[in-house]
């Protein structure tokens, strides 16, 4: 039986990892939960699950709580890192969403414990000092993330030293046919309209702008060690391929399944075995035709940017999450225009000075500096 923490148990994968939980109490345990502030649905998931201890990121919301639960209740990140290192817990799901994931991650790993990792940030900021630290402590990082767990799929039981490319597979999200002047009058309720995925805001967000795309180019750097050059993306509106991988005598090998985080979620908890899902089965022949399509850098310039400061290395990547995870919160508080977002990306970049292999303390603290210059030139040059 595994023992799982849950960071983040009260969102879209938490909450779907949980269900997966259930449905397979013979293979599971939960240890512990985390939550931002939704202290509601983290009451019922204590009485369903019945923790160890939990943390809730809001002191206020922590307080309230723990007056109504007999376990322990942490606040703050030093609240969700007590749940991420927790004794009895071998497996840490980190469906945390923003920056805010990555040292939880760092903290885990340190503890000795395997990683099943939804949080993006974690590897796009902070790549070089966690996967060291995987290394160092021999620890398992799973990919939750379906593009992710599709390449590890496509790449199990093979040599890895014969692959020549990866191909993460791109939605294009609702504004893939829009023109530039069309992406002028793109509103938050527009972009929350994903085609083929319900995620939550943020992500949501990202995927529209193909930032999300980016920061899983990045992922793939770090997780399967390619080079940049060696990961292209390719858009497929159906999301039934969910990546594939090139070797080099030129084969190449797909995973695909209906759009169902509930497939990648599981293999991450259960590899190397494979249990009943919950997933609607695929039929080929009800999908009718699979479309590819070149991605257009010019008109997503975000998927661009990401290349760029993976390329670059060193805080670059940190830099462009932090300055996109305060651009677009403020998307989504309708302060500033959708376009607004990619072009504050590239500013922040532009302003940024290079520092090659920081550590992880460096990167945190860049991260916070990078999101208050972001606020502030919002404030000063784009706030409407």
């Amino acid at each position: 039986m595994k023992t799982l923490s849950i960071l983040g148990s009260t969102g879209s994968i938490g909450t779907q990892t949980i269900d997966i939980v259930r449905r397979h109490p013979e293979e599971f345990m939960v240890v512990g939960l985390t939550t931002n502030t939704n202290i509601e649905l983290l009451k019922k998931q204590i009485e369903l699950l019945k923790p160890e201890a939990v943390a809730v990121m809001d002191r206020e919301k922590a307080e309230l709580l723990q007056e109504k639960v007999d376990i322990m209740v942490y606040h703050g990140i030093d609240g969700v890192n007590k749940i991420a290192t927790l004794q009895h817990a071998d497996t840490v799901v980190n469906s945390l969403v923003g920056s805010i994931g990555v040292e939880p991650t760092y903290s885990a790993i340190l503890a000795g414990k395997n990683i099943a990792l939804a949080n993006k940030e974690t590897l796009v900021a902070a790549g070089e000092p966690i996967m060291a630290a995987v290394e160092k402590y021999q620890v398992k990082l799973m990919p939750i993330d379906s593009e992710h767990s599709a390449i590890f799929q496509c790449l199990n039981g093979e040599n890895q030293k014969e692959v020549k490319k990866l191909v993460i597979t791109c939605s294009g999200g609702p504004f893939r046919n829009f023109s530039k002047e069309e992406m002028e009058h793109i509103t938050i309720k527009d972009a929350l309209k994903h085609p083929t995925w319900n995620m939550g805001a943020k992500i949501t967000v990202d995927s529209s702008t193909w930032m999300n795309k980016g920061f899983e180019v990045i992922e793939a750097h770090w997780l399967f060690g390619m080079k940049y050059d060696a990961v292209d993306v390719v858009v497929h509106p159906q999301s039934i391929v969910h990546s594939l991988v090139e070797f080099d005598d030129h084969s190449v090998i797909a995973q695909l399944g209906l759009p169902d985080m509930t497939i990648p979620i599981q293999y991450a908890l259960t590899f190397p075995k494979r249990m009943p899902s919950m997933a609607k089965q695929l039929h080929l022949t009800d999908v009718g035709k699979l479309d590819f399509i070149k991605p257009d850098f010019e008109r997503f310039p975000c998927l661009k940017y990401a290349y760029d400061a993976g390329m670059a290395g060193g805080i670059m990547p940190a830099v462009l999450n932090a300055a996109n995870e305060v651009a677009v919160q403020a998307f989504i508080k309708e302060e500033i225009g959708y376009l607004d977002i990619p072009a504050i990306i590239n500013a922040m970049m532009e302003k940024s000075v290079q520092k090659a292999h920081p550590t992880l303390s460096e990167i945190l603290d860049i991260d916070s500096l990078a999101k208050e210059k972001t606020q502030q030139l919002i404030a000063k040059e784009y706030a409407k």
